[in-house]
């Protein structure tokens, strides 16, 4: 997508801390953080949620967690915990319409309202 700020991320026309690249994903320092650590992954190819995965993605979503959890033990994070986020559509909270995966930590969660 053309006008997506991850997918300008992901080719290097929009700046970013980038913590990690490949093939497959890209992760990036969130500009608002909500705890020392805020990361985001995101798949290179341009998904607007979860609901558009498909079977033939599933190597890319173990990717997605793969890369937060080295992520987290380069950041110290990893011993301590984390908290993995996905936000999917308007109720759940996304506002940017490009797959991505939030790595938070740093610091003590708060539980979650349910």
């Amino acid at each position: 997508m053309e006008n997506c700020i991850f997918c300008k991320i992901v080719r290097g026309e929009s700046p970013s801390e980038t913590l990690y690249q490949d093939d497959q994903v890209t992760a990036f320092r969130d500009i608002h953080p909500v705890a020392p650590t805020h990361v985001i992954i995101v798949p290179n190819k341009h998904y607007n949620s979860i609901s558009e995965i498909e079977k033939e993605d599933e190597q890319m979503v173990g990717r997605l967690f793969y890369i937060a959890n080295k992520i987290a033990r380069e950041e110290g994070i990893e011993k301590n915990g984390y908290r993995l986020i996905i936000n999917h559509g308007k109720h759940g909270g996304q506002e940017i319409y490009h797959l991505h995966l939030h790595l938070i930590g740093g610091r003590r969660m708060q539980h979650p309202v349910g």
